[in-house]
């Protein structure tokens, strides 16, 4: 009897991390969704480019930002240098618009402390935060700017939107079924209520709700809206303000990327233990079922695959013992896909969703220990 509740129960969580809370979220954003009054205005906004060693990328990454169909609304673009000991200074001494500022902060402290004393520096309004290595769309300022125009939104987040690449691995055909999957969550979060984060790439706050976060935070695309949520504005998903990248090429790549997102949610936790209290926190369903509900989805994997096995005398059990064997047989074939250097669409998805899982224990070990580097970490 124990052994069939842990079953069903563990079962049940899987289904409503994976499966229940999206469909949850695509059901509340269709019956009671709340529109953006969206308007194309001539406001002013600044860019913040928090940057370290981008020497080789910030060229591309200020043409894309200039060439925007908004590029008249550009009061400033801020280069804040976290410690570069690269020529970070000397492509933006050359770039020659005078709209750009450089501030060079000599100790590398992190992002969070960078956007910490960047952000009140703006002289708009409204302040776009953005990544070094991302080229923009031409529309994807504006597109954010837009939704300004609705008192009740105070944060705005963009599409991180991958490129096709012929050379494409299973890994990285397994990272974009994933991102997919996270759109279609993050738009409805949106059409809803408000989405518990954004995309780091590109977002953009009203100055006025910026505040400073912990120096050590890991996730400041998520500690700083889920800040102006606190302050009741919404963070809406534009998918029209798009920023490109490539995906990652190899499991380990996605691997660091992912070991760190999951050990800065569990470190928001222990830095802002409010936001799990439902009369607190004004988003509280997204926030736990997106951010929180998955650190204990290995933990309920595990708990399937034992219960289950010791079940399997029983013919339901058995088949669904078979079923859970095929579906890590399908991730063992993606990794040796991945390995041997060829691409599958199929065996991509189950690679992907037993390496982050396998990933989200190890960030736990990490969160436990208390191993948390707030400092950019490059990989080849």
């Amino acid at each position: 009897m124990i052994l069939e509740v842990t079953f069903w129960i563990s079962l049940a969580g899987l289904a409503y991390i994976y499966a229940g809370y999206p469909a949850l979220m695509w059901l509340l954003a269709r019956a009671f969704g709340r529109a953006v009054n969206k308007q194309t205005g001539t406001a002013p906004f600044s860019v913040v480019i928090a940057a370290y060693n981008d020497a080789a990328v910030l060229r591309r990454k200020l043409d894309s930002i200039f060439a925007s169909h908004h590029a008249a609304r550009i009061r400033e673009v801020i280069i804040a240098s976290d410690g570069s000991t690269d020529e970070t200074a000397a492509v933006v001494q050359s770039f020659g618009d005078p709209r750009i500022r450089f501030l060079d902060f000599e100790d590398r402290r992190g992002k969070p402390a960078v956007l910490n004393d960047t952000v009140p520096q703006c002289s708009s309004d409204i302040v776009i935060l953005t990544d070094a290595r991302q080229e923009l769309h031409p529309a994807a300022l504006g597109e954010l700017a837009a939704n300004f125009a609705d008192e009740t939104v105070g944060v705005v987040s963009g599409e991180l939107v991958f490129r096709e690449n012929n050379a494409g691995t299973t890994a990285s055909q397994g990272i974009g079924f994933y991102w997919t999957y996270e759109k279609f969550i993050r738009k409805n979060e949106s059409r809803f209520r408000s989405v518990p984060g954004a995309t780091g790439a590109l977002y953009a706050i009203r100055k006025r709700l910026f505040q400073p976060i912990d120096a050590h935070t890991l996730l400041d695309d998520v500690a700083i809206p889920m800040q102006a949520v606190m302050q009741q504005s919404r963070c809406i998903f534009e998918p029209q303000a798009i920023a490109y990248d490539v995906p990652s090429q190899s499991p380990r790549q996605e691997t660091i990327r992912k070991r760190r997102t999951i050990a800065g949610n569990a470190q928001l936790v222990a830095l802002r233990p409010e936001w799990l209290l439902p009369w607190r926190n004004p988003i509280w369903l997204q926030f736990v079922s997106h951010k929180i509900s998955r650190l204990v989805s290995p933990l309920l994997m595990v708990a399937v695959v034992i219960s289950n096995g010791l079940l399997a005398a029983y013919p339901l059990y058995r088949v669904l013992l078979t079923v859970q064997v095929c579906f890590y047989i399908a991730a063992a074939t993606g990794w040796i896909f991945q390995r041997v250097g060829r691409r599958s669409k199929c065996f991509g998805p189950p690679l992907m969703l037993l390496t982050l899982n396998v990933t989200t224990l190890a960030a736990l070990w990490d969160a436990l220990r208390g191993r948390y580097r707030v400092t950019w970490q490059r990989t080849p």
